[in-house]
């Protein structure tokens, strides 16, 4: 299941919401283990999005709330680490991490779902 979903534009105090592109990899582990540790991972991880897995490495796509995008950055690249073990996930390494402002996310979420969509677009 995918959920599209969008945070409103208002912030709370000085808090802003960012989306995160987490990628991890590590050493083999049977996708029924992998599957299950994400299912844990998304009951503990307030708005997780998406998941894409395979047996040796996972996407997670999600909003992290912070006061800017080094908090939020700082926050993202721990976040597997911090719920390794409640979540019993794989012992894997964070290997890509992209955080985004929620404008410059909603101007590439259309590129992304347009099958027409070449290397470079133009900013909508």
């Amino acid at each position: 299941m995918v959920l599209r979903s969008v945070p409103p534009d208002s912030s709370v105090g000085s808090q802003r919401m960012w989306h995160v592109t987490l990628t991890v990899a590590g050493k083999q582990e049977p996708p029924s283990q992998v599957f299950d540790a994400l299912t844990r991972l998304s009951h503990l991880h307030p708005f997780l999005l998406e998941a894409r897995y395979g047996t040796d490495r996972a996407e997670l796509r999600y909003w992290e709330e912070a006061e800017d995008m080094v908090a939020a950055t700082a926050v993202a690249s721990r976040m597997w680490h911090d719920h390794e073990r409640s979540a019993e996930l794989p012992d894997w390494e964070v290997v890509g991490l992209q955080v985004l402002d929620r404008q410059t996310y909603l101007q590439r979420e259309p590129m992304r779902s347009a099958p027409e969509a070449g290397w470079i677009a133009p900013f909508q």
